[in-house]
């Protein structure tokens, strides 16, 4: 596969970039996905073709590309947005909308702050304390130039058609001031408020996380986890540590309680017992003394925090670092101590236990503990831990000062904006997901303690008795003047004596990327021409996973900022997985570049892709592992058709995607088999051929009174192939699009079509004798074939467009090469979409192929049931005497053709159904109640070896079918065996019956063969 690269970069040095391809030189004999992909994106882009022109039917289709972080490089999940995305852009180009599809790029704080910092460790051993702010975010603006460049090449490859002169970058200044725009709006309207309360925190990237960021993980026994930051050591989770406090009454016994978190005694300023409890009645109002800190701990009541039941009943309080806690210390005005520093080591407030990391202090705390004679033991407790998504790391609720968003009123807007039906979600099921989420939605955590991202427009005022944690304190602007004049007009001041310091923190991406559909396109700058022309967009596709991330988000803050819905449909398509159904994951290898799938890659090279990003070695040689498990031979080369094809193939609604790369090699042999099926048409076409252009002239050939049965039937399926693709792209049904345009090349098509014209192509006029009649009959023939050869250049010329939006590449390349019609555009891709010909249906013609297709199936089957591989036998079929099928059969030759050679039999005779008309030395099988199908095997088989085979695969299917069967009988087999198990044995029962009943029927028929025979 490193030939592949070397043959890529020949093919692509040798492009004369934007130029249209001379498609003089004949056709290579097969399908190579490099040489066809290598030209046509750049000559598409330099024509214009990606901008948005005004359409034949008057509307207008936007949509925004979700940005990808500028963290890396495109994934497959990635692959899989692109493929859906351009292949909707394409299909309303095509039916002639006004299309826009807009670029963009996003800043991603988190990830890529982390990324760039692991970079600098790595290479220069510096930290981005060591380096400065200002010195940092430049390096991170050097990754994104680096990274940036490499996606926009990928989404090239992956033929989107973006229009890049709108591209934009998330940290762009127009995107800045738009998102400082709508920070100062709400903020003077005091949606954004700044309150110290309780947050999520990441110690590992020393940030607030927002909830949603927050992964949690059910611990059912105690667990050993590894802890990032703490090397190899590994920590015990899903216990419940039980120690006791002494009481200030010494005549009072120490008061045990239980945590999960032991630590965190270390900020107690509470033990709480439920009021009714008789064992802590004496208790109440008194104080325990904290072992190590010397404070007095008061005893509360609180029923709604204390179970009796639970534990020792006892529950001790740390406001500063539990939400229920915190929500404790409110109700009872307790003391809130946070005792953890920002990178997750105890703070002054733990004294001795100062500096220790905060799981290394639960450990200490249990020893000392031990050695006071206060431990009292722990249990098995079940439990749910946090984690960050963004590090994998273990949350730690604490009391920040941070900014917030309440949602509550735009959450509302948002919900009833889909009961209304004004706006879309599909798949369906995820609307409850919505409902059940907004409704639910609490304050958002919007800052972020980072140095990447858009700082926030706020400024403290300095002056005394002003708490920087009060949002009456804090003004916010574009700039510093601004604030200044501000601050002075609020609080009275003179100009000269205002005194601001800019909040240091970012705003959380997902703030940012809220504002995406219009920031994008020029807001908050009323008079853009793009926000006037292409605001609101039309549909918003992406991944299911951040349905309240972004897309929830982006309603809310639309709908506020521009009291319009930022667009009109959400599609979310599923998660793509490996092929074992796990999640895609750079330490486990199995993340996959789609540039390896569309050009193939090597196992080494392969290996040396892990090279490249942040893995320690530990996972760098666990991802090999994983790598020469699923790739033991690399990937193959597969092209970017095959690679969309086989992505939007997968993408029935409602189901993750566990991507085969085998699928995608296989769908790389279905555009060699469009390769092939396109060169064989033309040669058989000929040169300089003329279709005629236009459907009246294409009416003057009489084809559906001088044409074959098969010209009427092949456009009947044109039509019904045309009418599935527009419903496919309609209602986001990509897989719906896939099998119909399959189908109907390989089966329809090249199957029966294409084979069926051979011999008629074949005949010359010198075939002919020079005589009247002869003369007539050559008339006729060539008569029948201008018919198919107008035929064949109609389905290829709409077969190809039909594919053309999922499979842009091969499509443009076979388009090129058939014969032009005066009315075709210069590429395919401004072409328009097929329309169904009303004249064109024919269910007749479609029923009556359906019966040859069944009698063709019947003889294969009978042939492989008698392993009649090499040997064509003889038929007989016995019609109905009304059968329009027998009447097609014995008058139209292409007909019968199909059976003889699909069917692999030698010939075919037409017998009365009659009993006495039944040939001899024949099996029968019945088709419907029209048709019977003698196959003469006398002569062909061993009778009496057949029979015997015959039996024994019997009597193993009924063995099977009794082992299947006493499965299903077992004791509580509903209660206890999985559904889809049940389901499958179920499956296989209906299977084995038909197989044994398939046994007998033919075991039957040979043994009536034998009596004949003697």
């Amino acid at each position: 596969m490193t030939e592949n690269k070397t043959k890529t970069e020949e093919i692509e040095n040798k492009t004369i970039k934007g130029e249209k391809k001379d498609m003089s030189e004949p056709m290579d004999k097969s399908y190579d996905p490099i040489k066809v992909e290598a030209f046509w994106y750049e000559y598409w882009e330099k024509q214009g073709f990606f901008k948005p022109k005004e359409g034949r039917t008057g509307k207008k289709f936007v949509i925004a590309l979700p940005p990808p972080n500028v963290t890396g490089s495109l994934h497959l999940g990635h692959a899989l947005t692109g493929a859906i995305q351009d292949s909707l852009v394409r299909w309303h180009r095509m039916k002639g909308d006004e299309t826009l599809y807009l670029p963009a790029l996003d800043h991603a704080g988190i990830a890529t702050q982390s990324v760039v910092e692991k970079k600098l460790l790595r290479e220069k051993n510096i930290t981005r304390q060591e380096l400065g702010r200002e010195k940092f975010v430049g390096e991170i603006w050097k990754w994104k130039e680096k990274y940036g460049g490499r996606i926009n090449k990928q989404l090239r490859k992956l033929g989107s058609s973006l229009d890049w002169d709108r591209a934009t970058f998330t940290m762009d200044k127009k995107l800045n001031y738009a998102v400082n725009e709508a920070f100062i709006r709400l903020h003077k309207e005091g949606i954004i408020y700044r309150s110290t309360r309780l947050v999520n925190w990441s110690c590992r990237l020393k940030t607030a996380i927002s909830d949603i960021e927050v992964e949690y993980k059910d611990i059912k026994s105690k667990t050993y986890l590894s802890i990032p930051g703490y090397g190899n050591k590994k920590y015990p989770f899903g216990i419940l540590t039980e120690f006791a406090y002494k009481m200030e009454d010494e005549t009072l016994e120490p008061l045990v309680v239980a945590t999960t978190r032991l630590e965190t005694m270390l900020g107690d300023t509470a033990v709480a017992v439920h009021s009714k409890d008789e064992r802590y009645i004496k208790y109440q109002g008194k104080f325990a003394i904290h072992p190590f800190s010397k404070r007095r701990i008061p005893i509360i009541c609180d029923d709604v925090l204390v179970d009796p039941k639970f534990g020792t009943g006892a529950v001790k309080v740390t406001p500063g670092h539990d939400p229920n806690d915190y929500a404790t210390g409110k109700r009872h005005n307790l003391e809130i101590i946070n005792i953890l520093n920002d990178n997750g080591t105890i703070n002054a407030n733990g004294g001795q236990f100062e500096n220790l990391k905060r799981f290394e202090a639960r450990v200490e705390v249990a020893k000392k503990l031990d050695e006071m004679g206060l431990l009292k033991g722990e249990t098995v407790n079940p439990m749910r831990i946090g984690f960050c998504t963004r590090s994998g790391d273990i949350i730690e609720p604490i009391v920040k000062p941070q900014w917030f968003a309440n949602c509550d009123e735009m959450a509302k807007r948002a919900v009833k904006a889909v009961e209304e039906g004004e706006l879309n979600i599909y798949p369906e099921n995820h609307k409850q997901v919505w409902f059940n989420w907004l409704n639910n939605i609490r304050d958002w955590c919007i800052s972020r303690q980072l140095w990447w991202g858009h700082q926030i427009p706020a400024y403290f005022v300095d002056l005394e008795g002003h708490d920087r944690s009060k949002t009456e304190h804090w003004v916010s602007a574009h700039t510093e003047e601004e604030a200044k004049k501000i601050a002075s007009e609020k609080f009275k001041i003179p100009l000269e004596k205002v005194v601001l310091e800019r909040d240091p923190d970012v705003l959380d991406t997902w703030f940012s990327s809220g504002l995406f559909p219009y920031s994008i396109l020029g807001w908050p700058n009323e008079e853009s021409e793009d926000l006037q022309k292409f605001y609101p967009t039309s549909l918003l596709e992406t991944g299911k996973d951040i349905l309240f991330f972004w897309v929830a988000r982006m309603v809310m803050l639309g709908l506020k900022l521009t009291d319009k819905l930022p667009f009109t449909d959400v599609y979310l398509h599923t998660m793509v997985r490996d092929a074992h159904g796990r999640k895609m994951s750079k330490s486990l290898g199995n993340v996959v570049d789609p540039l390896d799938v569309i050009k193939g890659i090597n196992l080494e090279d392969l290996h040396k892709t892990l090279y490249t990003g942040n893995l320690s070695e530990k996972e760098v040689k666990l991802a090999i592992k994983g790598q020469k498990k699923d790739f033991p031979k690399g990937i193959p080369q597969c092209g970017c058709d095959a690679l969309r094809f086989g992505l939007c193939d997968y993408t029935s609604q409602g189901r993750d995607i566990n991507l085969n790369i085998n699928k995608i090699k296989s769908c790389r042999q279905f555009c060699n088999k469009l390769w092939n099926a396109t060169k064989f048409t033309l040669m058989n076409i000929g040169e300089g051929f003329t279709p005629l252009e236009t459907e009246s002239n294409f009416e003057d050939l009489n084809w559906h009174t001088e044409g074959s049965f098969l010209d009427r039937w092949i456009l009947s399926k044109v039509n019904k192939t045309i009418i599935k693709c527009n419903n496919g792209f309609e209602n986001y049904q990509f897989n719906e699009v896939t099998e119909a345009c399959y189908h109907f090349w390989l089966h329809e098509f090249c199957d029966i079509y294409l084979e069926s014209t051979k011999t008629l192509m074949k005949i010359k006029e010198e075939d002919f004798e020079n005589t009247k009649t002869g003369k007539e009959q050559w008339a006729k023939t060539f008569k029948q074939q201008n018919i198919s050869k107008n035929i064949l250049f109609r389905c290829l010329d709409i077969g190809l467009k039909l594919l053309h939006p999922i499979m842009p590449f091969v499509t443009e390349e076979l388009w090129q090469r058939i014969p032009k019609l005066k009315s075709h555009q210069e590429t395919i891709m401004v072409e328009n979409y097929p329309e169904t010909v009303p004249v064109w249906n024919n269910s007749q013609e479609e029923s009556l192929l359906d019966g040859i297709k069944s009698i063709i199936h019947s003889v294969r089957s009978t042939r492989e049931q008698y392993s009649l591989t090499k040997i064509k036998p003889q038929i007989f079929l016995a019609f109905d005497e009304s059968s329009k099928l027998n009447e097609l059969l014995q008058s139209d030759t292409q007909a019968e053709n199909l059976i003889l050679f699909l069917g692999k039999v030698s010939k075919i005779e037409y017998i009365n159904q009659k009993k006495e008309n039944k040939p001899n030395g024949c099996v029968v099988d019945i088709i419907g109640d029209t048709c019977i199908i003698y196959m003469l095997l006398q002569g062909l088989i061993e009778i009496p070896v057949e029979i015997k085979k015959l039996n024994k695969k019997k009597n193993k299917a009924e063995k099977d079918l009794q082992k299947v069967t006493r499965r299903t009988k077992a004791k509580n087999y509903e209660n206890k065996v999985p559904q889809h198990i049940q389901k499958k044995n179920s499956e296989m029962i209906t299977s084995l019956e038909k197989e044994i009943k398939d046994f007998d029927f033919a075991i039957e028929n040979l043994t009536e063969l034998l009596d004949e025979k003697n």
